[in-house]
C-alpha cells in the first residue's frame, strides 16, 4: 500500500508539473512568441511603433498619457484628439500614419490612411470581421447585431433595416414626440432661474423612447433596466485599460467582475419579463422572430436599449451646449423650425425632411463629437491591405476622431464650430472623401440605427426650440467629462 501511495503521489507530482508546463509554455507562446513574430514581420514592412511589453502591451502608457491629458485645465475648445487620444496623437507624428501598438499581447494596427480604412471597411472580400467581445463589453452589449457574423448577421441586419427604416421608421413618431412633450412638461415645473443637467434630462428622454418604440412601455417599466445598463458602462470605462495574466479572470474574479456578472442576470431576467407580454406582437415580426433563441432576443435587446439611447443622447447633449455657445445658429435653427411647424403644431415626417439647417448643425456636431470614436476590426488569416501584408488575428484600428479633426481634410479652422461646411451636403463637406466623416462608420457594416437617431434628436431639437425662450436659460453639463471617457473606451468594444 505505501509503494502504491507513493506512486500516486509521484504521479499526481508528474501531472501537476506536465499541466504547469503546458501553462507555461501556452503563455510564453502567446505574450512572447506571436507577438515577436508579428512585429518583426510588420518592421520588415516599415511598420513601427512603440515598444511591445509582456503582458501589459502599451496598455499602462496609453492609461498614463489619457490621465495626464485629463489632468490639464480644461478649455471650451473642440479640439478634443489630444484628449480623447493623446497616444494616437503622439505616436502617428511618430511612427506615422500606420502604426503597430499593443492592447496586451493582441496587436492592434492604426490605420489612418484614408485610402486604406476605404478598404477596411467597405471589405469587399469579407476578411475585416468584427472581433469578438469579452469582459465587460461582453457583458454590457452581448451578442447583439453589431458583433455577429455571416448568415445570422444577414438575417438580423435584414429584420432590423425593415424595424428603423421607411414606415416603420414613421409609426415610431410619435412616442418620440410623447417621450419629448412628457420632458418640456418637466421643465415648467422647475423654478425659474433653477440650473437644468441636460445630459441627465435627455438620458431620461431617450431612455423613454426607446422603451415606447421596442415595447410599447414607458421608460419607468424599462428604467432597471437602463439604470443596470450604466452600472455596466461604468465597469467598462473603469476597466478599459486594466489587464490581468492570462487564465487569472477565470480562477479569481474581481470585485467589478461579480458585480457585473450580477447585472447581466438580472438584465436577463429584466428583458424577459418584458417580452413575455409583448410576446404575440414579436413572434410575428417578418415571420422569422420565432427562429431566434431566448438569448439572440435578449442581446438584440440590450443593444437596441443601450446603443439607441447612448447614441441618441450623447448628440442631443453636445447639440445643445454647442447652440448654447453659439446663439447665430441657434436663433437661424430656431426660425428654421418655427416657420415649418409654428410654436403649436408637433413635428411631421415630411417637416423634418425639410429642416436643412437643423441637418447642417447635427453633422456638425457629430464631426466634432462623434458617439464611437474608433472602428475596430480583425483579420482572421493573413490579409493584403494596400501593399502591407498584415499577419493572422492583429487588430485593424480606424481612427475615426482623427479624421473628424484632421486640418488637411477640414482645413485650419478644423476645430471650430461651422455647420456651413454641410450647406450642400456631406459629400460636398467632404470633397467626396467619405473617410473623413464617419460618425456612424461606413460599408456594410455601418450603424443602422442611424436613421432613427437622427429623427429622434430633430423631433426633440424642434420642440425644445418651439417652447425655450431665446437664447437657452441656463443649462448644466457637468457629465459630459463621463461622455468623452465613455467614447474612448468604446475603442475596444
Amino acid at each position: 500500500m505505501t509503494s502504491l501511495g507513493g506512486l500516486a503521489i509521484t504521479l499526481s507530482g508528474f501531472v501537476f508539473l506536465y499541466l504547469l508546463l503546458v501553462a507555461l509554455i501556452k503563455i510564453f507562446y502567446k505574450q512572447w512568441w506571436i507577438p515577436t513574430r508579428i512585429k518583426k514581420k510588420m518592421n520588415v514592412q516599415g511598420v513601427t511603433g512603440p515598444p511591445y511589453r509582456l503582458i501589459h502591451g502599451n496598455t499602462k502608457e496609453i492609461a498614463n498619457m489619457i490621465k495626464e491629458a485629463m489632468s490639464r485645465p480644461k478649455s471650451l475648445s473642440h479640439d478634443i484628439l489630444t484628449l480623447i487620444y493623446p497616444h494616437t496623437y503622439s505616436w502617428s507624428k511618430k511612427y506615422g500614419k500606420t502604426y503597430l501598438q499593443w492592447y496586451g499581447s493582441q496587436a492592434q494596427l492604426i490605420v489612418m490612411d484614408t485610402e486604406l480604412c476605404k478598404e477596411i471597411l467597405n471589405d469587399n472580400d469579407r476578411v475585416y470581421r468584427k472581433p469578438k467581445k469579452e469582459g465587460f463589453a461582453l457583458r454590457l452589449q452581448g451578442n447583439g447585431l453589431p458583433g455577429i457574423e455571416g448568415e445570422k448577421w444577414a438575417k438580423v441586419r435584414k429584420i432590423s433595416m425593415h424595424a428603423f427604416h421607411g414606415e416603420s421608421l414613421k409609426t415610431m413618431i410619435p412616442s418620440m414626440i410623447a417621450s419629448t412633450e412628457t420632458m418640456l412638461k418637466r421643465w415648467t415645473k422647475y423654478e425659474e432661474g433653477r440650473e437644468i443637467e441636460m445630459f441627465e434630462e435627455f438620458r431620461l428622454l431617450t431612455s423613454e423612447v426607446i422603451s415606447r418604440t421596442a415595447f410599447g412601455s414607458s421608460y419607468l417599466e424599462g428604467q432597471d433596466i437602463f439604470e443596470m445598463l450604466m452600472s455596466l458602462a461604468s465597469f467598462l470605462v473603469k476597466n478599459t485599460y486594466r489587464l490581468r495574466l492570462p487564465g487569472f479572470s477565470r480562477i479569481i474574479k474581481i470585485k467589478d467582475e461579480i458585480e457585473s456578472e450580477k447585472l447581466v442576470e438580472r438584465i436577463h431576467d429584466s428583458i424577459i419579463e418584458i417580452v413575455k407580454k409583448r410576446e404575440e406582437q414579436a413572434m410575428t415580426m417578418s415571420g422569422e422572430e420565432d427562429r431566434f433563441g431566448v438569448d439572440d432576443v435578449i442581446d438584440e435587446c440590450k443593444t437596441f436599449y443601450f446603443a439607441g439611447q447612448e447614441t441618441t443622447n450623447t448628440l442631443l447633449a453636445w447639440t445643445i451646449l454647442l447652440l448654447a455657445l453659439h446663439p447665430e445658429w441657434q436663433e437661424e435653427a430656431r426660425r428654421e423650425v418655427l416657420q415649418l411647424f409654428g410654436k403649436q403644431t408637433t413635428p411631421n415626417h415630411d417637416g423634418l425632411a425639410k429642416l436643412k439647417t437643423m441637418s447642417m448643425i447635427l453633422n456638425e456636431t457629430l464631426r466634432l463629437y462623434p458617439p464611437v470614436v474608433s472602428i475596430i476590426r480583425k483579420v482572421e488569416k493573413e490579409v493584403r491591405l494596400g501593399k502591407i501584408i498584415v499577419p493572422a488575428n492583429v487588430e485593424l484600428q480606424v481612427p475615426n476622431l482623427a479624421f473628424h479633426h484632421d486640418p488637411k481634410l477640414w482645413g485650419e479652422d478644423v476645430h471650430l464650430f461651422k455647420p456651413e461646411r454641410f450647406s450642400e451636403g456631406v459629400a460636398k463637406a467632404t470633397n467626396n472623401n467619405m473617410v473623413a466623416y464617419l460618425p456612424f462608420g461606413m460599408g456594410p457594416r455601418n450603424c443602422i440605427g442611424f436613421n432613427f437617431a437622427t429623427t429622434e434628436a430633430k423631433i426633440a431639437l424642434s420642440m425644445i426650440l418651439q417652447s425655450t425662450p431665446s437664447p437657452f436659460p441656463r443649462v448644466m453639463f457637468t457629465h459630459l467629462l463621463d461622455i468623452l471617457q465613455f467614447a474612448r473606451s468604446m475603442e475596444f468594444k
